[in-house]
């Protein structure tokens, strides 16, 4: 399995209305390559069945999303996730942890 596909495999397991890191994933699958987390989800071709909207930074930062910060904050906000000003309120309550 490759490392991208790793990644996808935890993302499967965030429930809707939590989140959780780069930083998070790297540390679930042994690694530090927290930007290699990154990649993956950019190459991610299945967004929303592998949900790479509830991936975000570890300053709450919503981050990139392939189909553009807005779509990515929408998506949030459709489960239930506050942002404001480009960051997740409550960050450390939400945060899904592996």
């Amino acid at each position: 399995m490759t490392f991208a596909q790793q990644c996808y495999k935890l993302l499967e397991c965030i429930p809707k209305g939590s989140i959780t890191t780069y930083a998070e994933i790297a540390k679930a699958l042994d690694s530090k390559a927290y930007r290699a987390v990154g990649s993956a989800m950019a190459k991610n071709k299945n967004l929303i069945i592998i949900p790479c909207h509830r991936v975000v930074r570890s300053d709450a930062k919503v981050g990139e999303y392939a189909l553009g910060k807005e779509k990515k904050i929408a998506l949030l906000k459709k489960e239930g996730i506050t942002v404001k000003d480009d960051k997740v309120v409550n960050f450390d309550a939400l945060l899904y942890h592996f």
